[in-house]
C-alpha cells in the first residue's frame, strides 16, 4: 500500500471521515471479520479516520449515516445472504428513496463455511444493492500469495473480501490468512477514503 499522507479533498476535513462496518454474524465467525477489517482500518488511518463496526441488531443509524463509506458483510446462508441481514437491506427503503446514501464508498465481504460456499452471490448481492442506493464500489486489489489457510487473499477474490471458517468457535476460524486479508481489506479502504473522500453526498 502507497503512503497515506496523500492530500485530502479541501472539502472534507481529514477528522470528518468516518466508516462504517455494518454485518450480521449469527456465531461470531463474520464479527470476528469485521472487527480484523476495522483494525486495518486503525493500524492504517490511526486518528485521520473514524471507524466502528455495527452489528445490525445494535444499530448505530446516525454514524452510518455521517459516514463517507459503509462496509457490509454477511454469512452466507443457502448461497445468500442471511434473512437478518436483507430485513437490513429491506430497512433502509426510505433512504434509498431520499438518496441518503448517494455518493458515499460502498465495499463487502462475506463469510462461508465452505471454500466456495456461493460467496460471490453474497458479493453480488451487496454490490448491487448499493448500486441501488448510488454508491461507489471499492473491491479488494490485493493479489493471492498462495491458496493455503496462512495465505494472503488464498480465495482469489477481487469483487470484495471472501473468509472461510471451518467448525470451530471464531477464535479458532477463519484463520491467519483470512484474518491478515481482513486487516489488509481494511487498510486499503481507508486509502480510497483518504484519498478520494466522495465530492457529493446527498
Amino acid at each position: 500500500m502507497t503512503d497515506n499522507s496523500s492530500s485530502i479533498n479541501s472539502s472534507t476535513p481529514v477528522e470528518a471521515l468516518k466508516i462504517a462496518i455494518i454485518y450480521h454474524s449469527n456465531f461470531g465467525h463474520t464479527r470476528k471479520v469485521a472487527h480484523a477489517i476495522e483494525k486495518g482500518v486503525q493500524e492504517y488511518a490511526m486518528d485521520k479516520v473514524e471507524v466502528r463496526a455495527l452489528d445490525i441488531d445494535d444499530m448505530d443509524w446516525e454514524f452510518a449515516d455521517a459516514a463517507q463509506m459503509i462496509i457490509f458483510g454477511s454469512a452466507v446462508y443457502m448461497g445468500s445472504i442471511t434473512a437478518e441481514f436483507k430485513t437490513f437491506m429491506d430497512s433502509t427503503s426510505k433512504r434509498w428513496y431520499h438518496r441518503k446514501w448517494h455518493g458515499k464508498w460502498a465495499a463487502g465481504f462475506a463469510n462461508s463455511g465452505g471454500l466456495s460456499g456461493d460467496k460471490l452471490a453474497v458479493l453480488q448481492q451487496i454490490c448491487l444493492f448499493s448500486m441501488q442506493h448510488g454508491m461507489n464500489w471499492a473491491g479488494l486489489p490485493v493479489m493471492p500469495t498462495g491458496h493455503t489457510e496462512n495465505d494472503i487473499n488464498r480465495l482469489s477474490s477481487f469483487l470484495g473480501l471472501m473468509t472461510q471458517s471451518g467448525d470451530a468457535p471464531p477464535e479458532i476460524t477463519p484463520g491467519e490468512g483470512d484474518i491478515n486479508t481482513a486487516k489488509l481489506f481494511g487498510e486499503h479502504l481507508a486509502q480510497t477514503l483518504i484519498n478520494q473522500p466522495p465530492k457529493f453526498m446527498a
